[in-house]
């Protein structure tokens, strides 16, 4: 099959994840850098990525929100009796996300929440369809700057006041590091290590922490079903032990204990941060297991697969290992961590 990826250009972005999965089974695939032509080509780049796009001949486009910059006219053209799917990363529906979901007819989206809410709004088919591992960039780091060195580690923008509370929580129980953008508006007593962080200094980030945390942007995530961040396969597939909040289903991604940690509470985040750092060997043990679960059921391979075939990510038939009951107590709470 021949699939163009109608998106964003960058070694960092999902765009590339996916074209390297593509490939890897067995597909000729073609990126066209939507962002970069309306940047270099003005009024001119929906033509151009219609040029390219014809060039390639197509049997199948996937796109991503950034597809939107070349423009309806082109994009309708591009379209015109081919199969196609717009797969959407964020949480939040934006008009411009609608109305090319609209477009294209077939929507995947992230947060399986959200499923009936673009269906309301006028997408034909909908469908879920988390991010995934990519084995050529989602690997473990060698080694890691001494300055990275902590207990905890938080990667993510800094511009949403719901993830406060649970930072601070482990920030006054360990040593905690904050890395992104836009944390020069948020509360002074938060320990801002950096800014963002991608590639290998990601992985260094992940390796030098003993947890590496997620924490939800808004607050209607904390209820949502089947919601996960992109940043807990970066973590397993770089493999750290991922430490997130409890949502509804997650366990269908992963098991707490088993492949990563689950937390109820900023209180219970701080609990268990405490206490991987404490246990090395079970945090190996907890970190080694997670990525091996990833790379064997959550890749971009295995997602594009599906999308391909026109099928969806079914929490009910996902993948998971037989619970096995953590090694963690919560005798020691409340103690100092040895900082030594």
């Amino acid at each position: 099959m021949r699939v163009l990826v109608l998106g964003a250009g960058g070694s960092h972005k999902t765009e590339a994840c996916i074209v390297r999965a593509a490939r890897s089974l067995g597909h000729s695939c073609r990126l066209v850098n939507v962002v970069g032509w309306s940047r270099s080509a003005g009024p001119l780049a929906g033509r151009a990525v219609r040029y390219l796009a014809d060039a390639f001949q197509p049997d199948f486009v996937l796109l991503t929100r950034h597809a939107v910059l070349a423009g309806e006219t082109a994009l309708r053209a591009t379209l015109r009796g081919r199969d196609a799917a717009f797969w959407y990363f964020d949480l939040q529906p934006k008009p411009q996300v609608l109305a090319l979901g609209r477009l294209v007819g077939r929507m995947y989206i992230t947060c399986l929440a959200r499923v009936a809410d673009y269906r309301g709004a006028g997408v034909e088919e909908v469908r879920f369809l988390p991010q995934g591992v990519d084995p050529a960039s989602d690997f473990p780091a060698t080694t890691a700057p001494s300055a990275y060195l902590c207990d905890a580690s938080f990667v993510g923008s800094g511009q949403y006041p719901h993830r406060y509370p649970v930072l601070r929580a482990l920030a006054s129980a360990c040593r905690l590091q904050i890395r992104g953008p836009n944390w020069d508006q948020a509360a002074g007593d938060l320990p801002v290590a950096g800014g963002p962080v991608y590639g290998r200094r990601l992985r260094q980030v992940i390796r030098g922490a003993s947890v590496s945390l997620g924490a939800n942007a808004q607050p209607e995530q904390d209820g949502a079903r089947a919601c996960a961040s992109n940043r807990m396969w970066k973590v397993m597939g770089a493999g750290g032990l991922y430490l997130g909040p409890l949502a509804p289903e997650m366990e269908r991604f992963a098991v707490g204990g088993r492949h990563c940690a689950w937390y109820r509470s900023p209180a219970d985040a701080a609990e268990q941060a405490r206490h991987y750092a404490r246990d090395p060997d079970l945090r190996r043990r907890v970190a080694e297991a997670g990525r091996a679960h990833a790379l064997g059921h959550h890749t971009y391979a295995r997602r594009l697969e599906l999308l391909l075939a026109g099928g969806e990510y079914d929490v009910r038939a996902a993948p998971s290992d037989d619970r096995v009951v953590s090694e963690f107590e919560h005798s020691d709470a409340g103690q100092p961590l040895d900082r030594a």
